[in-house]
């Protein structure tokens, strides 16, 4: 999505435009399970990251395009939807100084397969001659082989066949039977792994080539959605319906415009069914490796993007209450109650953790999945779903109280069960993620601070349920509540540092390092109101604050590196989740300056934010560092956004008892900040804040409370 207009003219989220270039110069291209990674030519080589990729299988591993013998030349990629794109380059001719004659402009198309319509154009003063191959192969090895740069020999059985009009590529183990299909036009020459088409261009002319590559499971073609050009294909579509129902946001921030538009682009591109239940929209983490469903990851998505589709949180929980844990499985980590980490849907088994189609080892997905369904309650009260849900939310809280607990002592720990599974298992899950100050690694069961505050308040969520439904003591679960935070306060507070240890080890002892995971216990509520000053300072420290967010981990601590993925850099998510926590304990100004910081982010990085960057201060390095491997786009870096407008607004619901509470506060340099099409309750409501007045719409029969929102 693009910005128009100069500031002040406002923004419209309903014109679709994605770029999906990254900074260097990998083409990702995404159709619900489907991508395609390649390089700004459109060819796809199989030693590095690119390929097409089904069900997280590579079903293209080469992709090369020549004309004349010569390689393609890019000169510029036009990415104008989530799952199409055009590559143009050139082809230099031999003898051809400067100027180039031959252009090529490659159009493809994702939609369950791949479609490539390719043009070649003459600009010379003769007719030319033109030879144009694309030598193809397909290893099918899996996306994290790809990821990591590595081929391994398969050792099932692989077929190659050529037929009358296609390429046949097949391989068969244990566990698939897959075939791809690379068929093309009429005047194309098949040959084995290569297509091959002659002609000659007449000056000013053009010839058209297309070729398209679907997939066979088991027998069953997976058949592509590719229509004319009369009507829109199945994904356009999809696309399109999401931007018809997410709200509209006009601003005098260009910048704020344009990196909101981005996200409602990027969620739409990253939005996943599950197979059997179409109806169903939920989110995958992230792109190009984790298109699949996350309990973590899309819990805290679904949250950001309440302000703009409950539907999402209603598709993710139903999903992972049909998954929720039946069965005590050491392999997969599965236990009575609890919430999946990852699900591998439809032929994509076996790549979970564990080795199966899911896993489970997750700590923390079971509170959030408790905290949601009373947060999307809130929003818009749904007495069917809520009570289809409320079994599922009484055998997560079970699980907190059992196997959550591991060693009885009230808070709720990990530990991995299966020795290839997870070693840590809170939102920061690299191996070294969690290390006492003196770099030493944390021995298990591990209780992390912000997992304690999500079962804080998923108890709290709970007793919520319970006024709404009539299901359930209220008292109970808020004395729950009540002794948990008494208890974290004392368990967890580190005198010597002034905030919250980061967890407590297998032996009790605090790991006192100082980490941004108190922000979350922020958000969550559990901090004592005395103690939120010295917290929030920490977050906002030199050490910690790098002038483009909080970092993940203090540069004080003696394994501070900016380059790592948990204990230096910045991740977007966690950034607006300690904006939202400051702004709970009343520090607004603290929490924009997060959000501004974030703002500087997005407009260095075209408008998106990723999943995470380096921690480098902004004092020694202007600029924001991306890291290397940081998946983009991703879906709680491209919701993040979105929690912020619902910071900025104080925006806090609660419509199961007809009440909104609003509290508008902009950061500086942003005057006008105008929403509409909200959902809460049913209706359709704006809010529009223009230098400190407020105009409210739709909200008729709703209270509106002109402050925040009290926190207990």
């Amino acid at each position: 999505m693009q910005p128009i207009g100069p500031a002040g003219q406002g923004f419209n989220l309903t014109r679709p435009s994605a770029s999906l270039v990254h900074a260097n110069g990998m083409v990702t291209l995404i159709e619900g399970q489907t991508f395609q990674l390649s390089d700004r030519a459109g060819d796809m080589y199989p030693e590095h990251s690119h390929g097409l990729l089904m069900f997280d299988t590579r079903v293209l591993s080469r992709w090369q395009m020549t004309v004349n013998g010569s390689g393609l030349e890019p000169l510029v990629v036009e990415v104008s939807e989530p799952f199409a794109a055009q590559m143009v380059s050139v082809v230099r001719l031999d003898g051809e100084g400067a100027d180039a004659h031959l252009v090529v402009r490659r159009h493809r198309q994702l939609s369950r397969g791949m479609r490539e319509r390719i043009t070649i154009s003459n600009h010379h003063l003769e007719p030319q001659s033109v030879v144009a191959v694309i030598d193809c192969d397909v290893d099918f090895v899996t996306l994290f082989d790809v990821k990591a740069h590595r081929i391994p020999r398969l050792i099932g059985r692989h077929v190659h066949e050529l037929t009358d009009r296609a390429l046949v590529f097949g391989y068969q183990d244990a566990h698939r039977d897959t075939e791809v299909v690379i068929s093309a036009d009429d005047t194309a020459t098949l040959l084995p792994g290569r297509l091959c088409w002659q002609a000659t261009i007449e000056p000013g002319d053009e010839i058209e080539l297309t070729v398209e590559v679907a997939v066979v499971l088991s027998g069953t073609m997976v058949e592509p959605i590719f229509n004319g050009a009369a009507r829109p294909h199945g994904p356009r579509q999809r696309l399109e319906r999401w931007f018809a129902t997410i709200p509209r946001v006009q601003t005098d921030s260009v910048s704020l415009s344009a990196v909101i538009a981005r996200s409602a682009s990027d969620l739409g591109a990253l939005r996943i069914h599950d197979p059997d239940h179409p109806d169903l929209p939920i989110l995958a983490a992230g792109a190009p490796w984790f298109m699949t469903l996350f309990g973590r990851d899309s819990l805290l998505t679904a949250w950001m993007t309440l302000i703009a589709d409950p539907s999402i949180a209603h598709g993710v929980l139903e999903t992972l209450a049909r998954f929720q844990g039946e069965e005590v499985n050491a392999t997969t980590e599965e236990e009575p109650g609890k919430i999946l980490h990852e699900i591998r849907f439809g032929h994509a088994d076996a790549l979970a953790l564990g080795g199966g189609e899911r896993y489970y080892g997750s700590v923390d997905a079971t509170p959030l999945f408790v905290m949601m369904v009373a947060e999307l309650a809130r929003w818009n009260v749904n007495d069917e779903l809520t009570a289809r849900l409320l079994p599922h939310v009484d055998r997560a809280l079970a699980w907190i109280e059992d196997c959550g607990d591991r060693d009885g002592d009230g808070f709720v720990e990990y530990e991995r069960l299966n020795p290839d599974g997870l070693i840590n298992q809170g939102w920061k899950d690299s191996w070294d993620a969690i290390r006492h100050a003196d770099g030493s690694l944390a021995r298990g069961p591990i209780a992390l601070c912000e997992v304690q505050g999500y079962v804080y308040a998923a108890y709290r969520a709970r007793a919520a349920l319970a006024k709404i439904t009539g299901e359930g003591d209220v008292e109970r679960y808020q004395a729950r509540a009540d002794d948990l935070q008494r208890r974290f306060n004392e368990a967890f507070w580190v005198d010597g540092l002034g905030t919250y240890a980061l967890a407590l080890d297998g032996d009790k002892r605090p790991v006192a390092s100082v980490a941004s995971n108190v922000g979350h216990c922020l958000w969550t509520g559990i901090v004592d109101d005395d103690r939120a000053p010295s917290v929030i300072a920490h977050l906002l420290s030199d050490e910690v604050f790098t002038g483009f967010g909080v970092r993940t981990l203090s540069a004080a601590m003696p394994f501070y590196n900016p380059v790592s993925y948990h204990n230096g850099s910045v991740w977007p998510h966690d950034n607006a989740i300690c904006a939202a926590g400051l702004a709970r304990y009343g520090e607004r100004d603290g929490a924009n300056r997060i959000i501004a910081a974030q703002l500087d982010v997005a407009r260095a990085m075209g408008y998106r934010l990723p999943e995470l960057f380096a921690g480098f201060d902004r004092d020694h390095l202007g600029v924001p560092a991306p890291y290397p491997s940081s998946c983009s786009p991703q879906a709680w870096a491209a919701a993040s956004p979105l929690l912020w407008l619902r910071v900025m607004l104080g925006l806090d619901p609660a419509s199961s008892d007809d009440e909104v509470w609003l509290d508008p506060h902009l950061p500086a340099g942003i005057n006008r900040l105008a929403v509409s099409g909200i959902s809460i309750a049913g209706r359709q409501f704006s809010v529009d804040v223009s230098d400190g007045a407020v105009e409210i719409g739709g909200l008729d029969g709703i209270e509106v409370h002109r402050c925040a929102r009290p926190r207990r």
